[in-house]
């Protein structure tokens, strides 16, 4: 071919960018479809091998040509990888150097790859491209909901519709035409409330029905309720709770041979809260410390300190006040626990929390509480549970997604453990995971972040994945960001958070990454081991939706004035 009628040639070749010199802009484009960032190009070489590569940028340059100068367009492009014969594979080393053609890929070029990167029944389709919505894009369904999963985005971006549609082609999914539920598992932690409207099929968890037992917490759970962060005391207010509760469950369960602080096993609380009152007011014998003596006059010798625990856990006692040389206080009775003890009382009798501390929690049975939050009710199933946060108390929030995420891994560890193999494998959806999941120190995230970073390191071995949802990405734990191996990254703003999720993205896309603040409501940039290639793609409407869409204030602004329930208001603040 005369060079002269070369239209556009590849200019430069480097790991991650290819430049293109386009003399006929018009001429290059195909009919219908005018060229933009985010369009596909296709480089070919002479063995029929050719790049597929993603325009990343485009500029103008004025070129000498005899006494004149001609206008050249540079467009530079993002290699994704190669098409040959009809296979895709990422990467762009099976090109030869230098590459002998530049055209821009037609949407069946483009569509097919999409279409036969994965067999049928390993598809899974929520989106197609944004600049094609006729062509779709689905993901290989193991690896995106095997391999956990980012979504991030501004408020107003489509994150809630978004995980909505995706987490709806999931539960309807069926390999065959059976009738019933399908196979999928699914809890949703809903710190808004938005995703009843979404599954009206789920099982709907709130502070009102779920029930979490208080006797099911462990050490940094209990410790999380019970001590006051900043206390110089926690180190031993936390090394008598573990002694005090692991002794009443001793008490509560006789026929069990070996009992640990974390065994779930039920224990009444209310012996817990007589136990450490009495410690706190606690005297004796200034001779025998295993002889008490009481106010009456009475004294009462114990056999061991554990024949003393015993006592002090079922009844108060009215201990004689200290006389020096006869009486002396016990160790707990200067002081130190007494706003431990109030803050026990405080929490046991709060009746938020009912939902750990009522009857229905005293009654239930650990195999209550999973059949509950896994949805295998006695009456009916449900393979999508919604925990509804809301109502939640901000001060056991951390507490709540804490015991609800181990108590899930944990069922499947042993489900794992017993039969050799996963067949129940769950996907635990985090909304607003920021909350609960920071990057901080400070003690009240402690538990639920020990929770979900150890999912996000082993949940995979045993059937567990997390979905981590969230508008400020650059608070969430880096433990946890960093093992998601599948993105959505839709609009972003703030700088902070853009900067974090280009550095944490498996695949680099330079300045394609720089376009997170244009995004549209409802695009993504999808990325990762589940798509064929990286693109910007229009996520579909969900259908039902979730509860989460703006409020049209303006709108409702011009409406006669209304008349606000208040004191209907102020009933549901107060109960």
């Amino acid at each position: 071919m005369d060079e002269s009628e070369i239209n556009a040639e590849v200019v430069s070749v480097f790991p991650n960018k290819v430049r293109i010199a386009v003399n006929d802009l018009l001429s290059f484009e195909i009919a219908g479809q005018s060229l933009r960032v985010g369009s596909f190009l296709k480089i070919s070489d002479n063995d029929n091998v050719s790049l597929i590569c993603i325009i990343e940028s485009f500029s103008i340059e004025m070129r000498a040509k005899g006494d004149d100068h001609q206008r050249v367009y540079m467009i530079d492009a993002y290699p994704l990888g190669t098409l040959n014969g009809g296979t895709f594979r990422r990467g762009g080393d099976e090109l030869a150097i230098p590459p002998k053609r530049v055209v821009p890929a037609t949407r069946e070029e483009i569509a097919a790859i999409y279409a036969n990167a994965f067999e049928e029944q390993q598809r899974c389709c929520f989106s197609s491209l944004t600049r094609q919505r006729d062509v779709k894009v689905p993901v290989h369904g193991d690896r995106f909901f095997n391999k956990h999963i980012a979504v991030v985005g501004a408020t107003g971006s489509g994150k809630s519709s978004s995980v909505s549609r995706i987490l709806q082609e999931a539960s309807a999914a069926k390999s065959h035409g059976y009738a019933g539920l399908n196979n999928s598992h699914i809890v949703i932690f809903d710190i808004h409330g938005e995703y009843a409207s979404a599954f009206p099929a789920a099982k709907l968890l709130s502070a009102d029905d779920i029930v979490l037992p208080y006797w099911l917490l462990n050490d940094g759970e209990m410790g999380d309720m019970f001590l006051e962060s900043g206390d110089s005391n926690n180190y031993n207010q936390e090394a008598l709770l573990r002694t005090i509760i692991t002794h009443c469950k001793e008490m509560a369960n006789p026929g069990v041979a070996k009992v640990n602080f974390d065994s779930p096993l039920k224990y009444d609380i209310a012996h817990l809260q007589t136990c450490f009152a009495n410690l706190s007011r606690e005297t004796k014998d200034a001779n025998d410390p295993l002889t008490i003596k009481t106010k009456d006059g009475n004294s009462v010798t114990y056999a061991d300190d554990r024949a003393r625990l015993t006592a002090y856990c079922t009844q108060p006692v009215d201990f004689a006040f200290k006389a020096t040389g006869k009486i002396n206080n016990g160790p707990y009775a200067d002081g130190t626990i007494d706003k431990f003890v109030r803050r026990i009382s405080a929490k046991i009798n709060n009746s938020r929390l009912d939902f750990m501390f009522g009857p229905m929690a005293a009654q239930a049975t650990l195999e209550d509480v999973i059949r509950q939050i896994t949805g295998y009710e006695k009456t009916s199933s449900a393979n999508v549970t919604i925990l509804d946060l809301s109502g939640i108390p901000f001060e056991v929030l951390s507490i709540t997604v804490s015991l609800v995420t181990r108590l899930l891994f944990d069922f499947s560890y042993h489900a794992r453990r017993q039969t050799g193999k996963c067949e129940t494998p769950f996907l635990l959806v985090y909304e607003e995971a920021h909350k609960y999941a920071p990057r901080s120190d400070l003690a009240r995230f402690k538990a639920s972040l020990n929770s979900i970073e150890r999912i996000a390191k082993e949940g995979r071995k045993y059937g567990v994945s997390l979905m981590i949802s969230s508008q400020r990405p650059s608070e969430i734990s880096e433990t946890i960001f960093s093992q998601c191996s599948n993105f959505l990254a839709m609009r972003l703003t703030n700088p902070e958070d853009q900067a974090y999720v280009k550095r944490l993205l498996p695949d680099t896309l330079g300045n394609l990454t720089a376009g997170l603040p244009a995004l549209e409501q409802g695009e993504a940039l999808l990325i990762g081991d589940a798509v064929a290639m990286p693109c910007v793609v229009y996520i579909t409407e969900c259908s039902p939706k979730p509860s989460s869409n703006d409020i049209r204030y303006y709108e409702i602004w011009k409406n006669p004035w209304h008349t606000a329930g208040v004191s209907d208001n102020f009933d549901h603040w107060l109960k």
